[in-house]
């Protein structure tokens, strides 16, 4: 629980963090299009920063592999999809691109188990 509670604090700073590098770091250096693949990396950060958040406050409730699985591929999902695209945005390398659905498997993935606990457990 802890682990995920400090993972949760970390990506949230780090996509403040990221956001307004995006905004303020990037604009006239990237094309339009990488500014957009920088924010949808900012945004899919957050919103499962936020899920990892409330995976590890359910943790406390929910004492389950399947609640671990979910924030463990939550974490994975923001690495490789958010990484993927903040390394890809700036440079056009499209090797990173085709790792971005991988990440977006990991976030589909942390959602069956968070929704598989929740149901059974709750």
């Amino acid at each position: 629980m802890k682990v995920f509670l400090i993972l949760a604090v970390l990506n949230g700073f780090l996509s403040v963090a990221l956001g307004a590098f995006g905004a303020h770091g990037l604009e006239g250096k990237v094309s339009e299009k990488g500014l957009e693949q920088w924010g949808k990396a900012v945004d899919y950060q957050m919103f499962h920063t936020m899920a990892l958040f409330v995976t590890a406050l359910l943790m406390g409730k929910i004492q389950t592999g399947a609640m671990t699985g979910a924030g463990w591929f939550f974490f994975i999902g923001i690495l490789l999809f958010s990484g993927s695209l903040y390394i890809y945005a700036p440079t056009g390398i499209k090797a990173f691109a085709m790792i971005t659905p991988i990440g977006g498997l990991s976030f589909l993935i942390g959602w069956i188990l968070l929704g598989y606990a929740v149901i059974k457990y709750i």
